[in-house]
C-alpha cells in the first residue's frame, strides 16, 4: 500500500514538473471549484427545507393579508411564494401557525380545514388517527347524502367525543346536516325522503342516536323536527282526503255527462251538484263465524243438492259416577286424645246412610271461520242534481228559407222534453252513479230551459254576417257582369266607329287620288309640265311597287292583307 501511495506521488510529481504554468493554473483552479462546490452542497443540505402551512395556495387576496399579518404579529418567521403558498423554516413553527390560524378562524373558505392534518410525518398521534376517522366518515357521509337525485349538495359535521370510564359520563355523539335540495325536488315537504336520510346518518356513525342528527337547509329551517311537523302532517291528511273527495266527484260528474251526453248532447246537459260523502276513518271488525260441517260434499252430476252436513260433532266425552251405602266414617285424633268431629255429627254415628252422583260430559266441535275486515275509505252517501234542457229549432217557410224576424233575428221554437225522456235520464243516472236505496242515495233530474241569449245572438250575429257576405258577393258578381257588357259593347262601338272613320278616309283618299291622277292626265294631254311634291311622289312610287308586286306575288299580298284584317 505505501509502495503505491509513492509511485501514485512519484508519477504526480513528475506530471506536475513537466506540466506548464498554465495547465498549473488550471489544476489548481478545477480542486478550489470542487472544494467549493462541496462545501456549498453540505452547507445547503444540512439547512432544513421549508414546511408549508396550509396545503394549498391561497387565491383571495385579503385572506392572505389577514393570515400575514396575524402571523407577524405572532413573530411567526414565514415565506409567501410566487404561488401564494405560506412557509415556515420548520414543522414545529408551522404547527404553531396552524393552530393560530384555526383558533383565530383565519383559515381561508376555499380551504378544507381537514387539510391542516394532511401532513406526512414519521409518526402519527391518537388524535390525528381520531380526526383521520372522523374526515373518513364525514367524506363518505357527503358522498352517499349527495348521491340521492334529490340532494344538489351537502356538508356533515360530526362529533365524537373521547370515550369516558363510565357510562352516564359519557357524552352523545351529535351529528348537524346542511343539503340544499334541488330546484325541482319535494325533499323539503317529503317525509319519507327526510327520514331515509336520517337513518342514513344514524346507521354511518356508531352510537348516533336519531334525537342527537340535524338536517337543515340553507335557509337555517330544521326538516326532521317531526313533532313540529305533525300539524303539516295531518293538514296534509286532510288535502289528500278533499282531494279524493274531488277526483271521486269528477268521475261521477263524469260518468253522468258520459252516459247522457251521447242522447241529449253536451250542450243540453248540465250536472248542478254531485256531492260524495265518503267515510275516511280508519277501523278494523273482527268477525267469528259458525257454520255447520260438510259430511258429504255435492255431486256436481246430480240435479239436485245431496251434500250432507251435520251442526257439529263429538270431541270428547266424559261420564262420573258415585254411589255410597253405609255408615260414615269419621277419623278421630291422635291415640289418648279426643278427635275433631262436632258434636252433632257425633250422635250421627252408626246410623246407615245412602249417596248417589252421576254426571255426563259431551264436548261437540262445530266449523268456525274468524274474518279479520280492515276498514278502506268508501262511499257514505251520494247525491246528484242534474238539468235537461229542451230543442231549440229554427222556423223556415214552405220554400225553406229561414224565417228572419223585424229585429233581424232567427224565429225559433222550442221544444220541451217529455216526462218519459226525463224517467229514462233519472234512470241512466242512478245506474251511472251506483244509486243505493239504502245508503240513502239522492238523484234528481228536472227539466230546465237554460239561457241561450248570448248563444242566440251569436248565431244572429253569424247569419247576417253570412247574408251580408252573400250579398256582398252578388251584386260584385251582377256589378263586374255589368262591367264586362258595357266594356263588350264600347269595344265593338269603338270598333264599329274606328272601320266607318277608316272607310271614310280611304273614300276620301280615293277621290283625292282620283282627282289628281285626273288632273295629271288633263296636264299630260294639254303638254303641261307639272310639279309633284316629294310625298306625292314618293306614294305614287310605293302605289306602282304594290301593283307590281300584286301582279308578281298575288298570294304574298293576299297573306298580307288577311294579316292586317286580323289585327284590326
Amino acid at each position: 500500500m505505501r509502495e503505491w501511495l509513492k509511485n501514485a506521488f512519484g508519477q504526480i510529481s513528475g506530471l506536475w514538473a513537466q506540466w506548464k504554468p498554465v495547465q498549473k493554473l488550471i489544476f489548481v483552479s478545477v480542486i478550489a471549484v470542487s472544494i467549493l462546490g462541496l462545501v456549498m452542497l453540505v452547507t445547503f443540505s444540512a439547512r432544513p427545507t421549508m414546511v408549508p402551512i396550509v396545503g394549498r395556495p391561497i387565491i383571495d387576496e385579503a385572506a392572505l393579508d389577514r393570515i400575514a399579518m396575524r402571523l407577524d404579529e405572532e413573530q411567526i418567521q414565514y415565506r409567501i411564494t410566487a404561488d401564494n403558498m405560506i412557509m415556515a423554516d420548520d414543522e414545529r413553527t408551522a404547527k404553531r401557525a396552524r393552530a393560530i390560524l384555526v383558533r383565530e378562524d383565519l383559515v381561508p373558505t376555499e380551504v378544507d380545514p381537514w387539510d391542516l392534518f394532511d401532513v406526512e410525518r414519521w409518526t402519527q398521534t391518537d388524535f390525528e388517527r381520531n380526526v383521520n376517522l372522523r374526515r373518513s366518515i364525514t367524506r363518505q357521509l357527503e358522498q352517499h347524502i349527495t348521491a340521492l337525485e334529490d340532494i344538489d349538495s351537502a356538508s356533515v359535521t360530526l362529533v365524537l367525543p373521547e370515550r369516558e370510564l363510565f357510562l352516564e359520563d359519557q357524552a352523545p355523539v351529535t351529528a348537524s346536516v346542511i343539503v340544499s335540495p334541488k330546484p325541482s325536488s319535494d325533499f323539503r315537504e317529503n317525509r319519507a325522503k327526510i327520514e331515509g336520510v336520517e337513518r342514513l346518518i344514524q346507521l354511518a356513525v356508531e352510537d348516533l342516536q336519531p334525537e342527537n342528527i340535524t338536517i337543515t337547509d340553507r335557509r337555517g329551517i330544521v326538516l326532521n323536527d317531526f313533532e313540529r311537523m305533525r300539524d303539516f302532517d295531518e293538514l296534509e291528511l286532510t288535502r289528500r282526503e278533499l282531494a279524493l273527495m274531488r277526483d271521486t266527484e269528477r268521475e261521477y260528474r263524469e260518468a253522468i255527462i258520459g252516459a247522457l251526453r251521447q242522447i241529449y248532447g253536451d250542450n243540453r246537459v248540465k250536472v248542478l251538484n254531485i256531492d260524495v260523502d265518503l267515510d275516511l276513518g280508519k277501523r278494523t271488525t273482527e268477525t267469528e263465524e259458525h257454520f255447520p260441517i260438510v259430511t258429504r260434499p255435492d255431486n256436481p252430476l246430480t240435479p239436485f243438492d245431496d251434500s250432507e252436513f251435520v251442526l257439529s260433532i263429538p270431541r270428547s266425552s266424559e261420564v262420573l259416577r258415585e254411589d255410597y251405602r253405609g255408615t260414615g266414617f269419621n277419623p278421630q285424633g291422635p291415640p289418648g286424645q279426643e278427635g275433631q268431629t262436632p258434636p252433632a255429627y257425633r250422635d250421627l254415628e252408626g246410623l246407615i246412610g245412602e249417596w248417589s252422583s252421576s254426571e255426563d260430559r259431551t264436548n261437540y266441535e262445530i266449523n268456525t271461520r274468524r274474518i279479520l275486515e280492515r276498514g278502506s275509505p268508501s262511499i257514505r252517501r251520494i247525491s246528484a242534481s242534474v238539468a235537461l234542457d229542451g230543442i231549440w229549432r229554427r222556423q223556415h217557410t214552405e220554400e225553406g228559407d229561414v224565417i228572419v224576424q223585424p229585429d233581424g233575428s232567427i224565429a225559433r221554437e222550442y221544444i220541451a222534453i217529455t216526462d218519459e225522456d226525463l224517467e229514462i235520464a233519472e234512470d241512466l243516472v242512478r245506474h251511472a252513479v251506483g244509486f243505493s236505496r239504502e245508503r240513502g242515495d239522492s238523484v234528481t233530474v228536472r227539466h230546465v230551459q237554460f239561457d241561450r241569449s248570448d248563444l242566440f245572438a251569436e248565431e244572429d250575429a253569424e247569419y247576417r254576417r253570412r247574408r251580408q257576405i252573400q250579398m256582398i258577393i252578388l251584386y260584385s258578381l251582377i256589378g263586374i257582369a255589368a262591367l264586362l257588357v258595357i266594356f263588350i259593347a264600347f269595344r265593338l262601338i269603338s270598333r264599329e266607329l274606328e272601320r266607318r272613320r277608316r272607310l271614310k278616309e280611304e273614300e276620301l283618299a280615293r277621290q283625292h287620288q282620283a282627282m289628281r291622277e285626273a288632273a295629271l292626265r288633263s296636264a299630260e294631254e294639254e303638254g303641261t309640265e307639272v310639279e309633284m311634291s316629294v310625298e306625292e311622289r314618293a306614294r305614287l312610287e310605293m302605289q306602282e311597287n304594290a301593283i307590281n308586286m300584286a301582279r308578281e306575288h298575288p298570294e304574298d299580298v293576299a297573306q298580307l292583307i288577311r294579316t292586317w284584317l286580323m289585327e284590326e
